[in-house]
């Protein structure tokens, strides 16, 4: 099988022609498109737990805690002690992050609606269905390898 007929080589050379362009857009604002993922990820008037965003953009924390400090010193946010639970610290958006946030968001609008345009519904339906299918695939291959032992005794 080539390359080109196999499923993740579109799925990865799709996705990182997406992400060089956002890129670009984002290096115009002085950030990157895994910080204006943070930022579209943090709720802009209530704040949301560090723990929450690790998982809600799929990174891992540490690369998480780097990525937070480094926008905590160009001034996209701060953190706060959680009110409830005193443990647990809050990410807040302060209004230069809140302003990126908004710009992160029009890049990502700007782009689906230019895809609509060029796409028809039921072509992106169809597009939809089949990664919901190939969702599953993984889920099912994930399934399989957690429930193999890892030694037969």
């Amino acid at each position: 099988m080539k390359r080109e007929e196999t499923v993740d080589y579109h799925i990865k050379s799709a996705w990182h022609a997406i992400s060089r362009m956002y890129n670009q857009q984002a290096a115009e604002e002085g950030f990157t498109t895994a910080i204006g993922f943070v930022l579209i990820n943090i709720n802009s008037k209530e704040g949301t737990p560090a723990t929450k965003i690790a998982p809600l953009i799929g990174l891992e924390t540490r690369s998480l805690t780097r990525m937070l400090k480094t926008m905590e010193e160009k001034g996209l946010i701060y953190k706060k002690a959680d009110p409830i639970d005193k443990r647990s610290v809050r990410i807040f958006l302060t209004e230069e992050g809140k302003q990126k946030k908004e710009r992160s968001i029009n890049t990502i609008m700007d782009f689906n609606f230019q895809v609509r345009e060029f796409v028809s519904e039921e072509e992106l339906q169809s597009f939809f269905g089949v990664f919901e299918k190939i969702q599953q695939v993984i889920e099912r291959i994930n399934e399989n390898h957690i429930t193999k032992p890892l030694f037969e005794i």
